[in-house]
């Protein structure tokens, strides 16, 4: 668990969320956020203060320490490059998103953070629970729409000879061949390439995660853990040529993966 605890935060300092300099909360907080021990937490820490990326000032304060974190500027290609991330609630895929568009500067569309507030109104319109996502109404009426949105914004940006990540589930779209099909098709004809990442997480690793981040949205999953979980399969793959980041606790760090993922868009893009 403090293995756990240690790598999520430090894909928030590398992905931006938690910068130099700024206060990390009381070992009881955290505890508490992460439902568990304050020996767990302290245990935690000392992985962290050990690999350089946070300093104690007292038994009580604890700060980060990244004097290097700024952002770079926008990484300019002959083609732009449209990277697709998909994954499963808690699986770390936006954080992965927030880590490439600070390595490139290219613009992050997450899905959440585009469509969530017009999504919960449209289903309080349409007499739903705005949280939900598994009723016919939202799958055949709303989440089409999201995926429009998303689509729409990346080709906008193709269409300014930005590269672009897009950051999604993207559960159903990338086990449909003909709608991987079509997207690709879309955006060589808008001059750019398509890349398609797909971020594992083990389905105990997802659930701390997501219990962790409290979003209300996941209330239906965390009451009947097993039964969502016996309606994914979390062994799938995308069905097209796509690159695989394992965000499980005992894989490499995610900042290192995403750097050479970067390495990769880039060696691919000049060949």
């Amino acid at each position: 668990m403090h293995q756990q605890i240690a790598r999520h935060i430090r894909n928030e300092i590398a992905a931006g969320v938690r910068r130099d300099g700024d206060v990390l909360p009381s070992s009881r907080e955290m505890a508490a956020e992460w439902e568990t021990s304050a020996f767990t937490i302290t245990a935690a820490m000392k992985v962290l203060e050990a690999e350089g990326f946070i300093e104690s000032k007292s038994r009580s304060k604890r700060v980060v320490r990244v004097p290097n974190q700024e952002r770079r500027g926008p990484v300019r290609l002959p083609k732009p490059r449209v990277v697709l991330i998909g994954g499963y609630a808690g699986s770390g895929k936006t954080e992965l998103g927030r880590i490439l568009a600070r390595a490139t500067g290219w613009p992050m569309l997450d899905k959440d953070t585009l469509t969530r507030p017009i999504v919960e109104a449209a289903l309080e319109i349409l007499g739903q629970s705005p949280n939900d996502r598994e009723s016919e109404t939202y799958l055949r009426l709303v989440r089409p729409r999201e995926y429009e949105a998303l689509s729409g914004a990346a080709e906008e940006n193709v269409q300014c000879g930005n590269s672009v990540i897009v950051t999604a589930p993207f559960i159903a779209e990338f086990q449909d061949a003909q709608w991987l099909e079509r997207a690709r098709a879309r955006f060589t004809d808008l001059g750019a390439t398509l890349s398609v990442v797909w971020v594992y997480c083990d389905p105990d690793t997802m659930n701390v995660y997501i219990r962790r981040r409290g979003a209300a949205r996941d209330t239906a999953k965390l009451a009947d853990w097993s039964g969502y979980l016996s309606r994914i399969d979390t062994e799938a793959r995308p069905l097209t040529d796509h690159v695989v980041i394992n965000n499980c606790t005992s894989a490499r760090p995610l900042q290192d993966q995403a750097e050479a993922l970067v390495k990769s868009l880039m060696g691919l893009e000049l060949d």
